[in-house]
């Protein structure tokens, strides 16, 4: 059966190109996501297979229970765009101004319904049960993963694997890790409220544009000073407003920023050091200023038997396929909630175009469509390793 389905799986290839087509010239930004929603149950409706609906928002889970006993196992494939205008010259092009899916998670929804669609005619050879599902708002904190947990609609699932495509990984390759794979994304904003006054009277003011570069240089410091080297920590500034005229000394700033963790610990005392030097920055020039500080997902940990399936057995799925374990990237993922409930494993799909690379999140995003069916047989060979590890239970 195992070989069928996986043959199966390539000849939905051209179907897979369509529907990811189709959905990057249509994206939806993070829960807003309603018409991607649609098409997905759309999709489920004509192949016959259950499904719900408007699970923790925009999600979509559909089950296929094979005529076979045998463990339930989530399979994860997120459809949020992002707010960021395309600039590719390419037939699907986004048709919807100032949304783009610029991660690829076009192609993550393409590559689970040409799955689904493979694996219809062979439900009664399929052990377990096959849930789809169907994730909204990836991309934007407090994301969709952990509505979708809360809902209880996964509460009888015994594992979960998700795949990422992912740019940076030649096309043929599947990497991952045992344990940590992916770090903790938080996000802060801080307000600087000085004095303003004429550019040719600064003694007179409290310049928002000095203090906040000044923090600017400061807050590098707490990783390379005040974090153990052992330890991995990012603090990165992401956004510096201030000013209106070229004459006027500005009364107001607003930085914001990103921080990546895979310890809580690193995480308390970034935290703390920010604080401390904020306010004393800020006490110093005479300042005042408020700082939010906003913990986002958590670190993605793969579980090791769960990661050990995917490292040993990807090429089972197709012997083209070469697997590797990777250091940890510093990149988010609220695939981390479903690993905190749930066994399971998450691993990128290598979709490298050698002559358009342009990295996840720019408006020149794009990926070598080969690797849909790489993406599907894989998740669909991580299904069969756990059914088969667990038939003695």
């Amino acid at each position: 059966m195992w070989e069928k389905t996986f043959q199966a799986i390539d000849e939905q290839y051209e179907h897979m190109v369509e529907t990811r087509r189709y959905l990057h010239q249509y994206p939806e930004i993070s829960f807003h996501e309603e018409k991607t929603a649609q098409f997905v149950c759309d999709t489920y409706e004509r192949l016959g297979i259950p499904y719900k609906s408007e699970i923790g928002g925009n999600g979509v889970i559909a089950r296929l229970e094979g005529g076979r006993p045998g463990k339930t196992v989530a399979l994860r494939a997120d459809f949020d765009a992002l707010p960021i205008h395309e600039q590719n010259d390419v037939v699907y092009k986004s048709k919807n101004e100032g949304a783009m899916h610029a991660c690829g998670h076009d192609g993550h929804t393409a590559a689970l319904l040409g799955l689904a669609k493979a694996l219809a005619p062979y439900q009664k050879e399929i052990p377990g049960t096959v849930v789809f599902l169907h994730q909204h708002a990836e991309e934007y904190a407090p994301g969709g993963a952990k509505p979708i947990l809360e809902s209880g609609e996964l509460d009888d699932v015994d594992a979960v694997f998700g795949t990422h495509l992912w740019v940076n990984t030649p096309t043929g390759v599947i990497h991952t890790s045992k344990g940590a794979f992916m770090a903790g994304a938080d996000r802060f904003e801080i307000t600087i409220q000085g004095k303003g006054g004429h550019g040719a009277q600064p003694h007179q003011t409290k310049d928002a544009i000095v203090i906040a570069s000044q923090l600017v240089d400061s807050l590098q410091q707490i990783v390379s000073r005040r974090i153990d080297p052992l330890k991995t920590a990012v603090l990165s500034i992401g956004t510096f407003e201030s000013g209106h005229a070229f004459n006027i000394i500005a009364d107001s700033a607003k930085l914001t920023g990103t921080v990546r963790t895979f310890d809580a610990d690193v995480q308390q005392i970034i935290m703390s050091e920010m604080e401390k030097i904020i306010k004393g920055t800020c006490l110093s020039h005479g300042a005042e200023y408020d700082f939010n500080y906003d913990k986002g997902y958590p670190p993605v940990f793969n579980h090791k038997e769960e990661a050990e399936m995917i490292l040993n057995r990807s090429h089972e799925a197709d012997p083209s396929l070469k697997t590797e374990e990777v250091d940890p990237v510093m990149a988010g993922e609220d695939f981390s909630y479903y690993l905190l409930e749930k066994p399971g494993a998450f691993y990128f799909t290598g979709a490298q175009l050698p002559d358009h690379y342009y990295p996840h999140h720019h408006p020149k995003f794009d990926f070598d469509e080969k690797a849909l069916p790489h993406a599907a047989k894989t998740l669909w060979q991580a299904y069969r390793s756990y059914q088969e590890h667990h038939q003695e239970d």
